[in-house]
């Protein structure tokens, strides 16, 4: 049952007759876990805190530096040196002061992964590295639980969610092979400031329908972006039947 503060806070949503109370009540239910607190996790934390969800788990080993500030969205200039998650948890806090908030300020060893995605109900993946999103999609695959992946780079971004409790869904390593893959970061290639928020913020919404069942998410669809042209293109993807981590599911 929603108390009086959350009809009234949360009242723009539940106004919606697709989602109503039943979706806000599925938020207030979740627990989230969101891997990585910069360009793209900024957003996603404070629109999921904002939307009412009700249980995230922010994971980041960083700390704030003056060159994240031109897109990481929720840092200001007298928290340089601060931990990215700790002060991206605090902010959410100050919208929704509701909300439940973990913070992990580590790297995650590959059994951290399987113990907090055991835990979650949704996994977003706002990682910047290769290694990162395998593992965590390892071990999304074995708990059977949604993962939504979203990338940004120079001005080009792409999105897609991954849910292996559907048969017909490809998992993270359906699309790119583990082997052969080098990571290209920011700091090497460069970021439109604006990009990291049109694709967080579109991460954000696919985990609201996930969460809420409301719409049609983007499993076995792959969207890329060109932020430049603004262009979205969508293509379909496959599950791999001899995908060494999904294909026997």
């Amino acid at each position: 049952m929603l108390s009086d503060d959350e009809l009234l806070r949360f009242s723009r949503q539940i106004l919606m007759p697709r989602f109503d109370i039943a979706g806000q009540e599925a938020l207030l239910s979740a627990r989230v876990l969101v891997i990585g607190a910069g360009g793209l996790g900024c957003p996603v934390a404070l629109y999921l805190g904002a939307a009412g969800v009700g249980h995230l788990t922010l994971v980041d080993d960083d700390v704030i530096e003056l060159a994240n500030l031109q897109r990481q969205i929720a840092f200001e200039t007298s928290q340089i040196g601060e931990p990215k998650a700790e002060v991206l948890a605090a902010r959410v806090r100050s919208i929704n002061p509701a909300a439940s908030i973990n913070v992990v300020n580590r790297r995650l060893a590959p059994d951290d992964f399987a113990h907090e995605v055991a835990e979650a109900t949704l996994v977003l993946d706002c990682s910047d590295n290769f290694s990162t999103r395998f593992a965590l999609n390892r071990a999304c695959v074995a708990a059977g639980v949604p993962l939504i992946s979203g990338a940004a780079i120079r001005g080009e971004g792409q999105l897609s969610v991954y849910d292996s409790r559907l048969p017909e869904s490809p998992c993270y390593h359906c699309l790119y092979p583990e082997q052969g893959n080098e990571d290209l970061t920011c700091s090497e290639a460069g970021v439109i400031a604006p990009l990291v928020g049109m694709i967080g913020s579109a991460q954000a919404m696919e985990a609201i329908k996930v969460i809420s069942g409301v719409g049609r998410p983007l499993v076995g669809r792959l969207l890329i972006l060109d932020a430049w042209e603004m262009q979205w293109r969508e293509m379909k993807l496959l599950k791999d039947p001899d995908c060494p981590v999904c294909g026997s599911k």
